[in-house]
């Protein structure tokens, strides 16, 4: 069924969009070795054990969760439904499931945190190349009810990712996934930084004018700010594309962070035992094993197997989630046997938000 859900929902997408969101790192082979992970591993089940009344709820960080399970950040969400973020945040407060909403959203992260009202949310953070940009992020996180912040650290620069790159497509470039850019104060008063900002406009040809009709239409609260925004609209993609990444990010500057607030920081990537340890060291409230679905890195091992060394080298200290590769129940019970206290749930979220048989996906 999980098989037939996802051939089903991808239908939907167009082929640009369905290799950004489902696509991975070169040949892919991480992707798979995600999956033959959960294969590898059984289960062994128990009987007569009194399953009349079950409790699958969880405490992390002070939050009573009734599953062990977040909805995990995705960027560009735009891609699979018109809703997106929002719609994700709305069904995530209902079930009483965190959602976590991505630097890469579609909306402003106030208006997520509207959207999620009472529900409990947590912000994922891409530290940029300027602290200032990362510290107002982390600032108004604080500040529209995020409890927890979410760093992810194995994204200092895009991976190579063969589907995007035959389309010779990026969807930020179209202005998708940067609402929570154009929307911070520090990012708009920041000069424009890349070298080629005063480049002369290019020869108008048809390609160019599509272009610019799908940047007007898809710019961040509607095509009307774009048309405001008018030839401003690619300078500010050009700064987004040379302040997004910080390459040369390093443990040293975590201690930063701690300072900028008091809200309990995850680091979201890491895969091996000392990783962990030094998450430790600096006073982190938690990691997370990701791989990053297989997005960043080819060849890698499976995040799955990753688990059980993170989990002895944490030795309880501080809590362990798991991300990467969860499609079922069954998933979520071998990654919680080998010690995750609770796991992020990307692609399943994803393809119940393209099921809707009637809904027009971004192409």
């Amino acid at each position: 069924m999980p098989q037939l859900l996802e051939h089903k929902a991808l239908r939907k997408l167009s082929t640009r969009a369905g290799g950004y969101l489902t696509g991975g790192a070169s040949a892919e082979r991480t992707m798979a070795a995600n999956r033959s992970a959960f294969d590898r591993y059984r289960i062994v089940q128990r009987v007569l054990r009194d399953v009349k009344k079950r409790d699958l709820s969880v405490e992390l960080f002070g939050q009573h969760l009734p599953l062990p399970m977040l909805l995990a950040p995705i960027g560009v969400l735009e891609l699979a439904h018109k809703d997106c973020d929002l719609a994700a945040a709305r069904a995530a407060a209902a079930e009483g499931i965190p959602f976590v909403a991505s630097s890469q959203a579609s909306f402003p992260l106030e208006r997520i945190a509207r959207a999620n009202g009472n529900g409990y949310r947590w912000f994922q953070l891409y530290w940029s190349a300027r602290d200032e940009i990362a510290r107002s992020f982390v600032g108004r996180a604080e500040a529209a009810g995020y409890s927890a912040l979410v760093v992810t650290l194995d994204t200092t620069e895009l991976g190579w990712r063969p589907r995007d790159l035959s389309h010779g497509y990026l969807h930020f470039m179209a202005g998708r996934g940067i609402a929570n850019y154009v929307s911070d104060p520090v990012f708009i008063r920041i000069e424009d930084e890349a070298d080629d900002l005063q480049r002369e406009m290019p020869a108008i040809r048809l390609g160019l004018i599509r272009f610019l009709l799908e940047l007007i239409s898809s710019w961040p609260e509607g095509a009307l700010k774009g048309l405001r925004t008018g030839p401003g609209m690619m300078r500010t993609i050009r700064k987004f594309i040379a302040l997004y990444s910080r390459p040369d990010l390093t443990w040293d500057d975590l201690p930063r962070l701690r300072e900028w607030t008091r809200l309990p920081i995850l680091l979201k990537g890491i895969m091996h035992p000392d990783d962990a340890r030094h998450a430790l060291e600096l006073g982190m409230d938690g990691v997370i094993v990701s791989n990053h679905c297989g997005r960043q890195v080819d060849g890698a091992i499976g995040a799955l197997d990753a688990l059980p060394r993170v989990v002895d080298a944490i030795d309880g200290a501080i809590p362990v989630l798991f991300d990467s590769g969860i499609r079922t129940g069954a998933d979520i019970i071998k990654a919680m046997a080998l010690g995750a206290h609770a796991v992020l749930v990307g692609v399943p979220m994803l393809l119940v938000l393209l099921w809707p048989a009637k809904q027009e996906c971004a192409q």
